[in-house]
């Protein structure tokens, strides 16, 4: 069997997807990628770094993605910036990593014949959903942060070179993502460290922006799903079908850890914020068979029970570069 790229594999969704194959399918001989950028890590990989082939590279490094991709079998591109956040503060990263690395990819996969090419995509690419309705995969695009704009841009580069070139490259559209390994300066993780911590909880707004919440482990099933049975130039929406305003799942995130709710500080919105997101998943379990098994409250449980046996992971890492962060971004809010 020929081997499988995995990039952005030290991720959270990356390395995530590494431990499910490597459980789910011990035979797929897997080679990672990752440029250990912020929010790399090679502790995410822990427990299994015998059991794959890894590599530190840049995905928009052309020589170093030839020398991985000789002689692949296929790549799931994982890679991407991904915080929102940073991304109003500086788009740049996230036009090297989200658009020029993508494209650097492609360009590769083209040359050596890559025969299937998955690209990992998000449902912000569509903006904020109206009340009422929910985006399938023909939705137009809306992007509303430089993050979603940069994969919106990205995936319109791989439709581009699906239809001029035939490249056989698949993308999924998940909803947002949570559970092990997930950097702390997201919604969920960032309010269970805070909880444990005993430090305020900083909600935007009014906190009652919905999001649809994906355990990662769904989300792995579902990208192999259409990985295995997808068709090359077709888009695929990840998602729950479930809403839940933030407001609400930090106060379930408090009531699960027992924590006071006066921890809750209401902070100014960050710009442009999406009031909605809601995915039609109807093509994705009609064409792959593919739902969610994962509720929220259990997901939330045993992702609860991940962080409090995992401090010392996310307490090195809510240290120097990120307080910096935190501070300056939290501070004036």
């Amino acid at each position: 069997m020929s081997f499988l790229v995995v990039t952005g594999g030290a991720g959270f969704i990356g390395a995530n997807f590494v431990h499910w194959m490597l459980e789910h399918h011990p035979e797929q001989e897997l080679v990672v990628v990752d440029l250990l950028t912020y929010a790399g890590n090679l502790a995410n990989l822990e427990g299994v770094r015998d059991r794959i082939r890894f590599v530190k590279a840049d995905i928009g490094d052309p020589k170093a993605m030839r020398e991985v991709l000789d002689g692949a079998g296929g790549l799931i591109n994982f890679a991407a910036e991904s915080h929102v956040d940073r991304s109003l503060v500086s788009a740049h990263p996230f036009i090297h990593s989200n658009v020029y690395g993508v494209q650097v990819l492609m360009d590769v996969a083209r040359e050596l014949q890559i025969p299937r090419f998955l690209q990992i995509s998000t449902d912000e690419v569509y903006g904020s959903t109206p009340e009422g309705i929910r985006f399938d995969e023909d939705a137009p695009f809306r992007p509303s942060s430089p993050y979603a704009a940069s994969k919106a841009a990205a995936e319109l580069l791989v439709q581009a070179a699906v239809h001029s070139w035939g490249l056989p490259v698949l993308i999924t559209r998940a909803c947002n993502n949570y559970g092990p390994y997930q950097f702390p300066e997201k919604l969920i993780p960032l309010m269970l460290t805070n909880i444990l911590e005993g430090k305020p909880l900083p909600v935007y707004g009014d906190g009652q922006q919905k999001r649809e919440w994906l355990h990662v482990r769904d989300h792995c099933a579902a990208v192999w799903a259409v990985w295995e049975q997808g068709t090359p130039g077709r888009v695929y929406n990840i998602g729950t079908g479930a809403e839940v305003p933030n407001l609400e799942l930090v106060q379930t995130m408090l009531r699960l850890l027992e924590g006071p709710e006066e921890l809750i500080t209401f902070v100014e919105d960050r710009p442009g914020h999406d009031r909605r997101y809601a995915l039609d998943t109807t093509r994705t379990t009609a064409e792959l068979g593919w739902r969610p098994v994962i509720g929220l409250e259990e997901g939330l449980a045993e992702t609860i029970g991940w962080y409090t046996g995992h401090t010392d992971w996310w307490e090195a890492i809510k240290s120097g570069a990120y307080r910096d962060w935190y501070d300056r971004w939290y501070k004036y809010r």
